[in-house]
């Protein structure tokens, strides 16, 4: 996954930047990543933060799990729509 392509997936999911340097989804908003190397793949869903380290990307779930990935290994992701407004 290139630079541009994960800052479009955190411009989609409305994320922003905390003082610790994770970019947090807005309110609603959640991020699936699909990553392989290899042959194995991995979908790692719901994701509500993110956080760079060189060339790795530190992923929380709305569960609170981390994951720790390669960005080079990441090859899709998609956000999730936003929660729909109360009429």
């Amino acid at each position: 996954m290139t630079e541009d392509h994960l800052s479009a997936l955190l411009g989609l999911a409305e994320a922003k930047k905390d003082n610790k340097g994770w970019h947090n989804t807005a309110e609603g908003r959640h991020i699936t990543f699909y990553v392989g190397h290899e042959g194995g793949t991995l979908t790692i869903g719901r994701v509500e933060a993110i956080k760079r380290d060189g060339d790795l990307a530190v992923l929380r779930t709305v569960k609170g799990e981390t994951f720790v990935v390669a960005l080079v290994d990441a090859f899709a992701g998609h956000v999730d729509a936003a929660p729909k407004q109360a009429r």
